[in-house]
């Protein structure tokens, strides 16, 4: 029975730290919006944006215009280029990552270009990307695919190269072939690292589509957000960004949670050596 207490006071408390920082944030904001330092229509108050919010999930009462009702279709498209891009550049980053890792000759071949292509930021593939697939879907996930691709890569050549060398070694001499060593030892050793890379490429992913959508695509919570601002609506502005830093946080605890499940291993050596 204490044992119970004492865990959910450690999840109160745990619940209170999380939640602390932004309930104050939201407070001072509306306070400091109500004051009349800056204009309301230039700094809404979250009331408002929330009011804005409801009508642009729910169409309450049409304060947010055109958009109201349509928050599920804008963020299933904005979600659907994330997603794509992000899957393309988490499979060709990883594979091309272990190639580059365990092989020197692709190594040779390869990091070269990639590392002179690596500098170079996304958005100033935008006009070239509306050039190559026109005004729709395919420059965002372009783009996307470009923002999530180098951290996915980077990150799995760092953990194939981290790798045991002394595991390599034994595992060669008992006879092992080149795809048992990747499967068996490489892949579970470098883990951790690729892992690490597809976490900061899902933020990059949410940060790449919303760019796109406010140039090359006409859909999505990008592009609500930029025509937005067009008509002066801060409050639906606001409302769009608090949507993808929703999104972006809800993909990340996703990523977390898988990430969990497959090192599950490294809980249980952690978990024994606190014993």
């Amino acid at each position: 029975m204490a044992l119970t207490f004492a865990k959910s006071g450690a999840q109160a408390r745990a619940g209170f730290i999380r939640f602390f920082v932004p309930v104050v944030l939201i407070v001072f904001w509306e306070v400091f919006s109500r004051s009349g330092i800056i204009p309301a229509s230039l700094l809404p108050a979250p009331s408002r944006v929330i009011v804005t919010w409801a009508d642009w999930l729910f169409a309450t009462d049409g304060a947010s215009q055109s958009y109201s009702g349509r928050w599920l279709f804008d963020a299933a498209a904005s979600l659907t280029r994330v997603l794509s891009g992000y899957a393309i550049a988490a499979l060709s980053g990883i594979l091309l990552g272990i190639a580059i890792g365990w092989w020197r000759w692709v190594e040779q071949a390869v990091e070269p270009t990639l590392q002179m292509l690596r500098p170079i930021p996304p958005v100033s593939w935008i006009p070239l990307a509306i050039i190559w697939f026109g005004i729709a879907n395919k420059p965002a996930i372009f783009l996307v695919f470009l923002g999530a691709f180098f951290p996915i890569l980077m990150n799995t050549i760092h953990g194939v190269k981290a790798a045991d060398r002394n595991l390599i070694r034994a595992a060669a001499m008992m006879g092992s072939t080149q795809l048992q060593l990747l499967r068996f030892i490489i892949l579970p050793a470098a883990l951790p690292s690729i892992f690490a890379g597809l976490r900061i490429a899902i933020g990059s992913a949410w940060m790449l589509t919303v760019t796109a959508e406010m140039v090359a695509v006409k859909s999505g919570l990008g592009y609500a957000l930029w025509d937005s601002y067009y008509f002066l609506r801060y409050d639906l502005v606001i409302a769009a960004m608090v949507s993808i830093g929703l999104l972006g946080y809800l993909s990340d605890l996703g990523m977390k949670r898988l990430m969990g499940a497959v090192l599950h291993w490294q809980h249980r050596g952690a978990n024994a050596g606190h014993r």
